[in-house]
């Protein structure tokens, strides 16, 4: 009897190391993540992720665009090991340039191949819709309508009055470029991009600044993604409203994906598979995030109601991602 409880002493103590020093080697990992989504989202999934896990996990909350502008600064001494969230072909663009590692995570396998890369270069993690946010005190005050086409944004009516994200920072704008290109032809997308120009008051770095805007009065319209009207609406935005164009719209896919060099690859991984868990997926709607979800176990927020009337154009990811720097750089020299 007495050799039978030392024996099960020392298998406790055994066992009490052996999960100690696992609990341990987690604890010393740290993990950097480049944060492209709404930074109360980013904070919100950061904090559960590293309670869960015990892997002290730090973000910085960037732009698509300021993201690929970093990364390709630290090439060769990476600082970040995720990219987590913004627009799937600023991730492709990425790649080409040999910025982000493939992963294929055991949890992709349950996101439709429609919302990730087969080769795991980037998975998606949420959907945004393109569209239209209009302050609709200003339209009734000046005896207008809403917007409802990418020709009405030409009007007259809307000169000085229209406030767009810049394309060189933020993802949200370069799917618009990319949208209208695709939508008209190179040639005539960019005539219609320069005449759109002298109707913008102000470019912003980032594209869930022009409802914000739009909101305070200090311009009549914007485009952003609809997700962000949702959100600023229930911030207590009251005079904004919504629409899509008629003619058709770009999309978002929101992303995560492995970056090339990762200080931290281990961690990196573990906190990919994770995000596209359902639980994760879900973190975005409880902090005014309210995107469609990629993960079908996940419950959709029942926010948007955008979804209804809103004619997707094919939006080919690919082109937009192997084309952005040069349709960047065309669209900077052409509205000079």
């Amino acid at each position: 009897m007495k050799r039978f409880f030392v024996f099960i002493v020392i298998i406790t103590i055994i066992f009490s190391t052996l999960t100690v020093g696992h609990r341990d080697k987690k604890s010393d990992m740290e993990l950097t993540i480049y944060a492209s989504l709404m930074e109360e989202q980013a904070i919100a999934a950061v904090d559960k992720f590293e309670r869960e896990t015990g892997i002290k996990t730090n973000f910085i909350r960037m732009s698509s665009g300021e993201i690929l502008k970093k990364i390709r600064e630290e090439k060769d001494s990476m600082k970040a090991s995720v990219w987590y969230g913004g627009t799937a072909d600023t991730f492709i663009a990425a790649y080409e340039e040999g910025l982000i590692e493939p992963y294929i995570s055991p949890n992709a396998s349950i996101i439709p191949p429609k919302y990730k890369d087969g080769d795991g270069t980037w998975t998606g993690i949420y959907v945004g819709y393109l569209g239209f946010v209009a302050n609709d005190r200003w339209l009734k005050n000046n005896n207008l309508n809403m917007p409802n086409s990418w020709d009405d944004l030409l009007k007259p009516e809307f000169e000085g009055n229209i406030v767009l994200p810049n394309p060189a920072t933020s993802g949200t704008a370069y799917t618009m470029v990319s949208t209208i290109v695709q939508l008209m032809g190179e040639e005539k997308g960019f005539e219609y991009l320069k005449k759109l120009d002298k109707q913008v008051i102000k470019y912003t770095k980032s594209g869930l600044t022009p409802g914000i805007v739009v909101g305070i009065n200090e311009a009549g319209v914007g485009v952003t993604f609809l997700n962000n009207v949702v959100r600023y609406k229930k911030d207590g935005y009251r005079n904004i409203i919504m629409s899509t164009p008629m003619e058709g719209t770009g999309y978002e896919i929101g992303a995560v994906a492995l970056l090339k060099n990762a200080p931290n690859k281990d961690a990196a991984k573990m906190f990919i598979d994770w995000a596209l868990t359902e639980k994760a997926q879900e973190i975005g709607q409880q902090v005014g995030s309210y995107q469609l979800l990629t993960n079908p176990k996940a419950t959709p927020p029942k926010e948007p109601e955008y979804l209804t009337k809103v004619n997707l154009i094919d939006y080919d990811f690919q082109y937009a991602g192997k084309n952005r720097n040069y349709l960047i750089d065309k669209f900077i020299k052409n509205t000079k």
